[in-house]
């Protein structure tokens, strides 16, 4: 024989009975021999509770209970269920004039959402054909006299199921109520909530059942809860004892009480889902599978309750003290951690019973406040608990950090004798996103980064449409979901929680709003999003003062935008403090180099002790196109500037390249890369740009380009033979001290050399060192283009996905 057991959700009214009804009768059709435990339907049991609390007070309660009846009835007025509303009608006109009610008044009241369903559920199955019969389990489970939560005296029970059965079986259905018993004199009582689950595990052990089946309205028992964590997978196979952590940790489809009578006759239990009954659901026998982290469960409605005292430190027995205070009030605690002094211990509690806990924790300690060997005792309110089931502390570092890493800081956190299971109590409100990371870095699914990019122009965009079509062969290659959540610019910004479509240049365009960076963090908080980019692919000198806001809310930085490594370095130190302080990293290879990997390798130099001595080359990709082709042809220099813009190297405006800031940028990132302390004025800087044509509009000085050729062709003609020329920037010095030379300037050099050699818009770098000695590092490479530069941004996204 098999136990079908279905849930308040499964035989709600609509879909829900009539799935109920399809699975009996196929089963029944199919020659199986079964028995059925039912729930009360809907909420009628919340709904119950809450009529008789309403009753209790005086106030009107007949509007819900006409409510409660016609959901209980529902389309099948054939069905007499009058004998449970009329003494449910009794009941709450007794409680209202008394104006409260007992425990026994109370289960013989929840007692009726049981009784209910199994009537209804009978009658329909009759009405279709199927000889099914109700079972009142009032006449068959005997408990103690413990109201709200007896306890089943099992020797008679199981004589009564065993004989029940005896007599209605073979082609009977038996409809069974769940959740009810009675005491030795006939008085209702109830098995606690969740109670029929512990009714159906019973009952299958006084029949020593082939198998419960649980029907639920989930597929199974599931890595995390699904409604919480989107990537929760759902597991096929668990071990008993598996499944008793979970249901101990707060797995609401499982009932602590429910396993043991199915662990004693071996009897495996299996979750299914009653609106995907095709689904082989989850498997719970006396074996695992595989050892390894099985699920997150989750507690709530917890609170935390702490003690702290320096005068607990070496001090035997607190621990006792504080459980019989517990034990005596009828306290559960669900956790309690401690360090090696005593000197702080929490307690995880249920938040109606917390104040209780603290009041009479504070009579027990009364003569220790005296002695001040304790200093206070508290409440923590709006905690949950967050129990990884499997989980072995040797590799717990990695949940942690990843934890640490999104700016969740666990409360507290304890582990079983065993150490395979952790416990970590965290605020109520960073759950969901606390969940969403340990289930990220523990399970085989991907790890989500969620990215805001600000600047869409053409670096932006372009890192824009790079990753939107490299984001599925990035997930399958390297496990890793690349979700851009926010796209700005400097007035309006696109988000997305589930990541912006191809069409995000539209979208941003009709549905963007204007935004401050507050907008962004809040949004990202609001959908607990981890694992959090922030990408600065602007040119803005007011954008680089949301760094700081943003790496305090748990944002790692990238940027393509140079200015907040040249602003002052107070600001640059005070960056770099707050990032440390925060645990996040800030990527920046494309500052220097485009894509060049440029500034890793003067960093992994730098920090592995090397000394340095110069920096030397070709910083801009656009001064490299214009003086490699002046050098080689036989053209004006005007011309040259001319094709470079109309190539895009050039800035808008080209007296930004062409006044070696942007070079002087990038040397300063250079030897701040080296701890130098050099601040933006002290570089000297070759303006190439004749001084007349410094100020003024745009269109005015492209209309005077060639004023450049008389002064360029001077320069030109006036070198040694086989010379050429460059513009450069330089650090040298004593690199070991404070500051460093920085000179940014137009050198001419022998064409036969690999800086003479240059072509088209390369970058060229050449770093000495003293292990090195003449014999210079080179790195080589393309130094200008959107598409270089992006894709260099996004080798930095790669590089920080990958870390931890």
């Amino acid at each position: 024989m098999k136990i079908l057991k279905f849930g308040g959700k499964s035989l709600s009214n609509g879909d829900g009975i009539n799935k109920v009804v399809a699975i009996i009768t196929d089963k029944v059709n199919q020659g199986e021999e079964i028995a059925i435990v039912v729930s009360a339907r809907g909420n009628a049991t919340d709904e119950l509770e809450e009529i008789l609390k309403v009753a209790a007070t005086n106030k009107d309660y007949k509007l819900l209970f006409e409510g409660f009846k016609k959901y209980q009835q529902d389309e099948y007025e054939n069905v007499d269920l009058s004998e449970e509303f009329n003494v449910l009608e009794k009941l709450f006109e007794g409680v209202s004039l008394i104006g409260d009610y007992s425990n026994k008044i109370k289960d013989q009241v929840l007692s009726k959402g049981e009784l209910l369903s199994a009537k209804l559920l009978t009658a329909i199955l009759i009405e279709n054909g199927i000889n099914a019969r109700f079972a009142d389990t009032r006449e068959l489970i005997k408990t103690d006299s413990k109201f709200g939560d007896a306890q089943p005296l099992e020797q008679i029970s199981k004589k009564n199921v065993i004989n029940y059965f005896k007599e209605n079986n073979g082609t009977t259905v038996n409809i069974i109520t769940g959740f009810i018993g009675s005491n030795n004199n006939n008085d209702t009582t109830t098995l606690g909530r969740n109670g029929s689950n512990y009714t159906a595990s019973l009952i299958a052990n006084y029949l020593n059942a082939e198998e419960l089946q649980n029907y639920t309205h989930v597929d199974g028992i599931y890595t995390a809860n699904p409604d919480l964590v989107l990537d929760a997978k759902k597991i096929d196979h668990l071990s008993f004892n598996e499944a008793n952590e979970i249901a101990n940790f707060g797995a609401t489809i499982l009932h602590a009480k429910t396993i043991i009578p199915l662990l004693e006759k071996n009897i495996p239990l299996r979750i299914l889902n009653t609106f995907n009954h095709e689904n082989k659901g989850t498997l719970i026998t006396s074996n695992s599978n595989k050892e390894g982290i099985k699920t997150l469960s989750v507690l709530e409605n917890v609170s935390l309750v702490n003690l702290e005292g320096r005068g607990l430190l070496g001090k035997t027995g607190v621990d006792a003290r504080i459980f019989r205070v517990m034990g005596d009030n009828d306290i559960s605690v669900s956790i309690i951690s401690q360090g090696s002094s005593e000197r702080g211990i929490g307690l995880v509690v249920a938040a109606d019973k917390a104040t209780k806990a603290m009041i009479e924790l504070e009579k027990e300690f009364e003569n220790d406040f005296y002695s001040k060997d304790v200093n206070k005792i508290t409440v923590t309110d709006d905690v949950s608990v967050i129990s990884i089931i499997g989980q072995d502390l040797s590799t717990f570092h990695k949940p942690y950090t990843a934890l640490i890493k999104n700016k969740i800081v666990p409360i507290l956190f304890n582990n079983t004798v065993t150490g395979k299971n952790v416990s970590l109590v965290v605020k109520k409100s960073q759950l969901n996103k606390a969940l969403n990371v340990i289930h990220g870095e523990i399970f085989g699914v991907s790890k989500k980064i969620n990215i805001a990019i600000f600047g869409h122009g053409l670096v932006g965009g372009t890192l824009i449409n790079q990753i939107l079509e490299s984001a599925a062969t990035i997930e399958k290659r390297k496990d890793i979901k690349l979700n851009v959540f926010a796209i700005a610019n400097s007035s309006n910004v696109l988000l997305n929680k589930n990541g912006v479509t191809p069409n995000w240049k539209n979208e941003i365009q009709n549905n963007g709003f204007s935004y401050t960076i507050d907008d962004v963090i809040a949004y990202a908080n609001e959908h607990h999003l981890e694992n959090l980019i922030a990408i600065d692919n602007t040119a803005s000198a007011t954008f680089v003062e949301n760094y700081i806001p943003l790496a305090e809310s748990s944002f790692d930085l990238i940027s393509s935008n140079k200015v907040a490594n040249t602003l002052s370095y107070s600001f640059y130190k005070k960056l770099r403090k707050v990032l440390a302080d925060n645990q996040k990293s800030y990527l920046y290879e494309t500052n220097v180099g485009a894509g060049l990997p440029l500034i890793d390798t003067i960093k992994l130099l730098h920090l592995s002790g090397e000394n340095i001595t110069k920096i030397k080359g070709v910083f801009s990709g656009t001064l490299s196109y214009l003086f490699n082709n002046f050098s080689a042809k036989d053209a004006p220099f005007s011309e040259i500037l001319k094709e470079a813009i109309e190539n895009g190297y050039t800035e808008p405006d080209p007296r930004e390249d062409l006044c070696g800031n942007d070079v002087g940028r990038k040397l300063l990132i250079l030897a701040r890369e080296l701890d130098l302390q050099n601040e933006f004025e002290e570089i000297d800087i070759q303006n190439l740009i004749p001084e007349h044509l410094r100020e003024g509009d745009v269109s005015d000085f492209l209309n005077k380009l060639t004023e450049f050729d008389p002064i360029y062709a001077k320069i030109k003609a006036d070198q040694k033979p086989n010379h050429v020329l460059r513009y450069i920037g330089e650090l040298s010095g004593d690199l070991q001290n404070d500051k460093g030379n920085l000179e940014v300037k137009l050198v001419s050099v022998p064409s036969d050399t690999a800086l003479g050699g240059l072509k088209g818009s390369d970058s060229f770098f050449e770093i000495y060192t003293e292990s090195y000695g003449d014999r210079p590092i080179v790195i080589q490479g393309a130094g200008a283009g959107s598409a270089v530069t992006a894709r260099g941004v996004f080798g930095d996204i790669l590089r920080l996905s990958d870390k931890g």
